[in-house]
């Protein structure tokens, strides 16, 4: 690996089986504090709706609750879903972020609603909130974080002169063309897109203007990785999230099962045929193993920064499995440390 490639750390927030989401709140925030302890970069949570499985629906709170947890570490949104919110909304949430916790908040957000049609009209009310509007919004939601004009009629307080820094997040390459375009920094969601992923970074990258915030392109990409002290249990805590995407995949998403011997019993030999396709794009095992992987994923694009995220029922083997990874790919604020 570069010395350059920076690892962050992606958070849904799982609610396990049995558990209840003050529970995986708080298990966030001690992950959001392993990460930091190891060196991670970032610690972001994401928002989805109507999601039996994930905690973080109210994700400028689950933020602040992980800030305030936590003392260095960046934390932020991967992602806001612009079009359930009015700019003014988010720009005042992060703002308020912003201001308790100064220089470690960022704003990543995506176009898509983050859960089905039925409960994005719930919380909006109305559909006005359309995708298509997403560059303006994405503009209008930036004005807010600039000092505010002398006759300006509506500001973000707090929020205006903050800069809090926005990120766009994608798993098309319609979210590269705006990232280029707007000369903002671009998260890839190859950790459940990996079919778009290289056009997407070719198109950033090929037509990225450089603007106030960034001078040039600056890329993220999303990874799930699971690491454990053998590829075997590797592989037997990767259950969880196999059982789990072919539960998302068949409209019955709910929460995070417990691991399984034999996953073929479990979910049918079709349930199968999909969990391998999770497994195929993830990077799961030992060291050794974990290793290899991630360095054959980043030697395809070489992405400035891998935003990992782990999907496990045991909030300490989850733990477990962010210490492995920083033990054989220590991330480059470790490296820092280390050199000083």
């Amino acid at each position: 690996m570069g010395p350059m490639t920076q690892l962050s750390v992606l958070d849904l927030s799982p609610i396990v089986q049995g558990g209840d989401a003050g529970t995986a709140l708080r298990a966030s925030r001690d992950l959001a504090r392993l990460a930091e302890r190891l060196g991670y970069r970032r610690f972001w949570m994401a928002e989805h709706h109507n999601m039996p499985g994930v905690a973080s629906a109210a994700t400028a709170v689950a933020i602040g609750f992980v800030a305030e947890g936590t003392s260095t570490i960046r934390v932020g949104a991967g992602g806001i879903m612009l079009p359930n919110h009015a700019p003014l909304v988010i720009a005042e949430q992060f703002g308020t972020l912003a201001s308790l916790y100064p220089g470690r908040i960022d704003l990543g957000i995506g176009r898509a609603p983050g859960t089905d049609q039925v409960t994005a009209q719930a919380l909006r009310r109305t559909l006005g909130g359309n995708i298509d509007a997403f560059p303006n919004d994405v503009v209008e939601l930036m004005h807010y974080f600039q000092p505010a004009a002398p006759n300006q009629a509506v500001r973000a307080v707090p929020g205006a002169g903050l800069d809090v820094p926005v990120w766009i997040l994608g798993s098309s390459t319609y979210g590269a063309q705006l990232a280029a375009m707007l000369g903002l920094p671009y998260a890839f969601a190859s950790h459940f897109a990996p079919a778009e992923m290289e056009a997407a970074v070719q198109i950033y990258r090929a037509r990225f203007r450089p603007s106030p915030h960034l001078d040039r392109p600056y890329l993220m990409l999303g990874l799930t990785v699971l690491a454990a002290d053998t590829d075997a249990e590797a592989l037997r805590l990767f259950t969880s999230s196999q059982q789990a995407f072919v539960n998302l995949r068949s409209g019955r998403a709910g929460q995070l099962p417990p691991p399984v011997d034999d996953l073929e019993a479990a979910i049918g030999p079709h349930g199968a045929a999909m969990a391998r396709e999770a497994l195929a794009r993830s990077v799961v095992g030992g060291p050794a193993t974990v290793r290899a992987g991630l360095d054959a994923f980043i030697a395809r694009t070489q992405p400035d920064e891998v935003m990992v995220t782990a999907q496990v029922f045991d909030p300490a083997a989850r733990l477990r499995s962010f210490e492995i990874l920083a033990e054989v790919y220590p991330p480059a604020g470790l490296q820092a440390a280390a050199a000083e």
